[in-house]
C-alpha cells in the first residue's frame, strides 16, 4: 500500500526542492541586482516571480504533510476509510490521489 505513497511523497519532495532552488535563486537573483524591474513594461517582476514560486512552494510543502498523514493512516488502518461518511474510498481515486482523505462523494 506505500508504494504509492512512497512515490508521490518522492514526486513531492523532488518538487519542494527544485522550488527551494528557483526561491533561492530569485533571492539571488534580486539582491545581485540594481535594476528597478518593478518599472519594467516589458515583464514580471522579482517580487510577482518569488510569490509565485513561494506559493508554489507551500503547496508542494502541504503536499508532503498530506502524504505523510496518509502515510499515518496506513499504519493506523484506515487508510481508504473516508474520513466524513466512513465508507471506503474507491480503489480509483486512491490511485488517482493517494493522499485522498475523503472518497468522491465528499469530497
Amino acid at each position: 500500500m506505500s508504494g504509492p505513497l512512497d512515490e508521490a511523497r518522492g514526486d513531492a519532495e523532488a518538487r519542494v526542492a527544485s522550488l527551494e532552488a528557483q526561491l533561492a535563486n530569485i533571492v539571488e537573483t534580486a539582491s545581485a541586482s540594481s535594476g528597478d524591474d518593478e518599472h519594467d513594461p516589458e515583464g514580471q517582476t522579482i517580487a510577482y516571480d518569488r510569490a509565485q514560486v513561494a506559493a508554489l512552494l507551500a503547496a508542494a510543502r502541504h503536499d508532503v504533510a498530506e502524504i505523510d498523514a496518509a502515510r499515518a493512516r496506513v499504519d493506523a488502518g484506515t487508510y481508504g476509510v473516508c474520513e466524513r461518511c466512513g465508507r471506503p474510498i474507491a480503489a480509483e481515486r486512491l490511485e488517482a490521489r493517494p493522499a485522498a482523505r475523503t472518497c468522491v462523494t465528499c469530497a
